[in-house]
């Protein structure tokens, strides 16, 4: 059974699969949404299909609601970005059972209207419900990204660390937040 991400009165969402490297390109083609991640170079399709898929793959499980969602608006079913959830450590041997992590890719045009906040909180909650072992909910941002830092805060989490964040992406100075998850997130 897939996970179903509830529509809010704004939103709606959808698993994203390896057929959809479109989507994720076309966010990537900005460079102030890649300021953060990579200090502004755009995605090629290219490292979309080579880097980015195989490592969705990886920890996509429909199952538990992880992997990268789809974000659209309701109204006129504009394709807005994504929200990605998986398990810390995903690339590791010994990947959480309890730890969620969760992260977010807007189009510039979509920022500061709240609909990453929104769309994290609706993914993180399905997630959350549906696998009762999830006792934290965890993000990383570059030291610099405000706009994120401030979608963890409403997400209520907290600050837990500054540290050298390694990924495909780089190696980036970065920030740890955290959400210790009671019975409602």
């Amino acid at each position: 059974m897939v996970i179903r991400v509830q529509p809010s009165a704004r939103l709606s969402f959808s698993l994203l699969s390896d057929q959809d490297a479109d989507l994720m390109f076309e966010v990537d083609q900005d460079e102030d949404v890649m300021r953060y991640l990579n200090g502004g170079k755009r995605t090629s399709m290219q490292q979309i299909i080579d880097v980015m898929l195989p490592r969705m793959a990886l920890y996509r499980k429909p199952e538990l609601g992880y992997g990268i969602w789809q974000v659209r608006r309701t109204d006129d079913n504009a394709y807005m970005g994504w929200v990605l959830i998986r398990p810390m450590g995903f690339d590791t041997e010994t990947p959480s059972n309890n730890d969620v992590e969760i992260g977010w890719r807007f189009k510039k045009p979509f920022w500061g209207q709240g609909y990453a906040s929104e769309a994290a909180a609706a993914v993180a909650n399905a997630v959350v419900k549906a696998n009762p072992k999830v006792r934290y909910l965890s993000a990383t941002a570059m030291v610099e990204n405000a706009g994120s830092i401030g979608v963890m805060r409403k997400l209520g989490m907290h600050f837990i660390k500054r540290y050298r964040h390694k990924d495909a992406l780089g190696e980036v100075d970065a920030v740890l937040y955290r959400k210790e998850i009671s019975s409602s997130c």
